[in-house]
């Protein structure tokens, strides 16, 4: 069983084991998918486990799983990937691995499953590298994440990414500008960057950078996570950051302290 934030059981799958029948499944929604999705997308995911590690669910006694969720399910905060990371876990198997039979993506969010502090995260040679990070800055209350609160489905932001050909150069210049993030001393020098990176990102994705479509009257900086367009945005900004979003209609403006670990 799936619980969200406040303990609400909103997904519910029964499988016979080992060959992961579906027997049942429960979805507590009327706006999006459906029970027999989601458990088949979970029935596939465990089977690719199944085929890392062939003594994985293989108990004729059974389990009972729940997960639980700690913020909003609509936030789109890597809820796919942890669960993903924590199956791989579970199955000890590979967790990018298992990421990459069962779906596509870069394999960042597995690494942020994986790691507690601030990371930089590439892939060298189809593999994945992370490296530790000291980010904590002194202008952090300055800093804001917004939630979109519009649907956005992340294997189709991968997909129309990949649909353009990035060349050695542009992966250089998005590296540079990473370690420019992470050693920015002022507020501006963070803005600076952010407007950089997305100005590379619109003429690489061939959309729209989010401030333009929709804050082009906003006196900070802002930055699209997740899939472009969807999910949360990072701004710079003062203690009238949250007055100018919400006026706007964007209820959930969450501080620096409030969004990290």
């Amino acid at each position: 069983g799936s619980f969200t934030h406040i303990g609400e059981c909103w997904f519910e799958a029964v499988f016979d084991l080992p060959k992961l029948r579906l027997v049942s499944a429960t979805f507590n929604s009327d706006k999006e998918g459906s029970a027999e999705f989601i458990a088949e997308t979970l029935r596939y995911i465990l089977q690719e486990a199944q085929k890392m590690n062939s003594s994985f669910l293989q108990d004729n006694n059974g389990f009972i799983v729940k997960t639980h969720l700690d913020f909003p399910r609509n936030w789109g905060l890597g809820s796919s990937s942890t669960l993903i990371n924590n199956i791989a876990s579970w199955a000890n198997v590979d967790a990018y691995q298992l990421l990459w039979n069962a779906f596509s993506g870069s394999g960042y969010d597995i690494a942020c499953a994986q790691n507690n502090s601030p990371i930089l995260y590439q892939l060298q040679d189809d593999l994945p590298k992370v490296t530790l990070v000291n980010f904590n800055p002194v202008f952090k209350d300055e800093l804001y994440f917004i939630h979109l609160n519009k649907k956005q489905n992340s294997r189709e932001g991968i997909a129309h990414y990949k649909k353009h050909q990035q060349n050695r150069k542009d992966l250089e210049e998005i590296s540079l500008l990473t370690d420019e993030f992470v050693a920015s001393k002022t507020i501006k020098d963070i803005e600076k960057v952010l407007v950089e990176h997305e100005k590379m990102i619109s003429s690489l994705v061939q959309l729209q950078p989010v401030k333009q479509q929709l804050f082009a009257d906003y006196f900070g900086g802002i930055k699209s996570l997740g899939a472009w367009g969807g999910d949360f945005v990072l701004a710079t900004g003062n203690e009238d950051t949250p007055k100018y979003f919400k006026k706007k209609g964007y209820k959930t403006v969450l501080s620096y302290q409030e969004m990290v670990l």
